[in-house]
């Protein structure tokens, strides 16, 4: 049994006071989770930011670096992997454009479509922000001890397939 007390656990035990008929153990877990959720964005939007990005903006170029030569995807499909609205992505694309990072032109499979390509110096800046992002990353994943990686990742994708099994 874990003793250390931390805001959740002052929840859990507040909520235990004023409702002891109902299990608030489950808050253990998600409650850690959505505000760990929370700190980790916050420490991943730092490096964005260094580069002069959104988190929103760095996903897109991302997608399109991670999508090979000639780097380029529909809008449509940079929506869906990015899981965002198509008029939430046009405000992306809008501002990435402006930027001189992507370039969109009509599709030439369809006159309606449009696609989205990484320029050259869309490229290097994701390439400079994928390298620190991953530096970030490692530091926070080095935050858990070695022996309990492996398991934390396991156990997080059998959750994630059980909710969504697109994951």
């Amino acid at each position: 049994m874990d003793d250390r007390i931390d805001r959740v656990a002052r929840i859990q035990a507040e909520w235990r006071r004023e409702r002891p008929e109902l299990d608030v153990a489950p808050q253990g877990i998600i409650g850690r989770l959505h505000r760990l959720a929370a700190r980790l964005s916050e420490e991943l939007a730092v490096v964005y930011a260094e580069h002069g990005l959104t988190e929103g903006e760095f996903d897109v170029l991302a997608t399109l670096r991670r999508a090979g030569e000639p780097f380029e995807r529909s809008a449509g499909d940079l929506a869906v992997s990015t899981m965002i609205t198509t008029g939430g992505m046009t405000k992306r694309l809008d501002r990435l454009e402006r930027a001189g990072l992507v370039v969109r032109r009509t599709s030439p499979t369809d006159g309606r479509g449009r696609t989205v390509r990484l320029t050259g110096a869309g490229r290097d800046l994701v390439d400079r922000a994928f390298e620190a992002h991953m530096v970030n990353e490692r530091r926070l994943v080095d935050l858990v001890p070695e022996e309990d990686r492996v398991q934390l990742e396991s156990t997080l994708r059998d959750w994630l397939a059980a909710l969504d099994p697109e994951g």
